[in-house]
């Protein structure tokens, strides 16, 4: 048999005559996992510090000079340690008119927003700090003096009503031998109880021991009004205000008071 005559293949032919393989499609999954890791990207390179400033906590106050409520929820933001900016409503926003003017706590002044979270009536803002800063100790440990602090807490919130309107809180003003008359001293005389009570059961300095909680943050305004109107104390509660009034927080507020030009004849007059 005559043998085949066969030609050399060159290189060419072979390189030819190798079809190239087809790169896999992704899965699903893959196709999920890139979609994650490039989302994220293409999200903050469009809105950048837009995430920031969703968790940025926004607290709206009132006058500083005369804003019992505002101060109230001001210090209980302060002393759970959360980072917020201030935004201050206008003398004449009925809101402010109606905290001041009207002493109701029910107003949405103080307001804190966080987190996409609007919370307003300034004991809602305490149990919710309270909730989203558990270590900063805005209410006692222990079950019993939590229950009492929760309790005078919501005296203050919902009673006084004579001491608050006959004693309108205005830090710059000060009323040597102020005569207070007999319903507003009944309330008074409950506050001091109160606080005795405290003092007695948790040592002090502040109202439920070593550090300052809620119901510090509540009864604060009270002892700026003290102040002002020149309210005779024993000594354990003129140490007790001397104590608030100390506190970096107290001192800032006081100084941011003073500063204000706005004065509102209502407040300055007798009640």
């Amino acid at each position: 048999m005559a043998k085949a005559h066969t030609q050399p293949v060159t290189k060419r032919q072979v390189k030819a005559s190798v079809k190239p393989v087809a790169k896999p499609l992704p899965t699903t999954k893959a196709k999920a996992k890139a979609a994650t890791m490039v989302a994220p990207k293409r999200a903050a390179a469009a809105k950048p510090g837009a995430a920031k400033a969703m968790h940025e906590a926004v607290l709206t106050i009132s006058s500083k000079n005369y804003g019992a409520w505002a101060l109230r929820g001001w210090l209980l933001a302060k002393f759970s340690g959360l980072a917020f900016t201030e935004k201050i409503v206008p003398p004449d926003d009925p809101d402010m008119k109606a905290e001041m003017l009207l002493l109701s706590p029910s107003v949405l002044v103080p307001s804190l927003l966080h987190d996409g979270i609007k919370v307003w009536d300034t004991l809602a803002i305490g149990e919710y700090l309270n909730e989203v800063k558990p270590k900063a100790g805005l209410l006692p440990a222990d079950a019993k003096a939590r229950a009492h602090c929760r309790a005078i807490c919501g005296e203050m919130h919902s009673g006084f009503t004579s001491m608050r309107s006959a004693l309108p809180m205005n830090i710059k003003g000060r009323f040597p031998k102020y005569k207070v008359w007999s319903r507003a001293q009944a309330d008074i005389d409950r506050i001091v109880e109160i606080w005795a009570l405290c003092f007695k059961t948790y040592g002090g300095p502040f109202l439920f021991g070593e550090k300052p909680c809620a119901a510090d943050a509540m009864y604060a305004p009270v002892v700026t009004r003290f102040l002002t109107y020149d309210v005779a104390l024993d000594k354990a509660c003129a140490a007790y205000c001397k104590t608030i009034m100390a506190l970096p927080a107290m001192a800032e507020w006081v100084a941011a008071a003073k500063l204000e030009p706005e004065e509102i004849d209502e407040l300055d007059a007798e009640f």
